[in-house]
């Protein structure tokens, strides 16, 4: 693997770690090699050799016959839970829909065949999803991938942030109670739209087409909100 896509395939692991993506972990174990594989888009020595180099900085651990485990590396900033208890939902919506229609739209313009794969897969499998808790975990994966694929160290910090705070439990249960078989059908056809402009390499449309998915999603949750109180 030439240096530079190992360092990408680090620096990716590391931020799921340091963030608990549930892409990648489910109950502090990491995914199986072949699954990390299929996510990350290269091969499964990549993925070995990059686990081997994790546990060597003490981020990873091993137990015999169940798998890899995440290694306690502290409590969650207290600045992030500060932020997140002072976000409200139209605080979050608005910030995204300035953010994440620029992130697609460069998509169209930098990401990888690679990438624009790995963002297809993503959404066939949240086509396919069963409950919410499956739908958030490719809906993020497809999220995370475009603003991956810009590949700008700025823009993926503040993505990280925002994703950061909507995966605190009480963004995730407002999420949750939106989720139907309709609006799921109704933000695949909408992630299909998206995908398809970035690999059509139209920037506009691109753009476009995930400003209309953000502010779709804001107005179910908000909506949530209001049924609920």
């Amino acid at each position: 693997m030439p240096p530079q896509a190992k360092q990408n395939l680090m620096d990716q692991l590391r931020s799921a770690i340091e963030s608990s993506d549930e892409r990648f972990i489910t109950d502090e174990k990491l995914l199986p090699e072949r699954e990390l594989s299929e996510l990350m888009g290269v091969g499964r020595r990549a993925i070995r050799d990059a686990l081997n180099e994790l546990e060597g900085e003490g981020l990873l651990f091993r137990k015999q016959g169940l798998g890899t485990f995440v290694r306690e590396v502290g409590p969650k900033s207290t600045s992030l839970k500060s932020l997140t208890n002072r976000t409200s939902p139209h605080d979050i919506i608005e910030v995204r829909l300035e953010i994440e229609p620029v992130l697609a739209r460069l998509a169209a313009t930098r990401a990888t065949p690679n990438d624009i794969d790995q963002m297809k897969l993503f959404v066939r499998r949240a086509a396919q999803a069963t409950s919410p808790r499956e739908y958030e975990q490719w809906d993020s994966a497809f999220h995370t991938k475009i603003a991956e694929s810009v590949r700008n160290t700025m823009f993926w910090g503040v993505f990280r942030l925002i994703n950061s705070v909507r995966k605190e439990q009480h963004w995730v249960s407002s999420r949750t109670r939106v989720f139907t078989r309709g609006v799921s059908e109704e933000m695949v056809r909408q992630h299909d739209a998206i995908v398809a402009a970035i690999a059509a390499r139209d920037s506009q449309a691109a753009e476009e087409a995930m400003r209309a998915h953000i502010a779709t999603a804001g107005a179910r949750i908000s909506q949530s909100i209001v049924d609920a109180t």
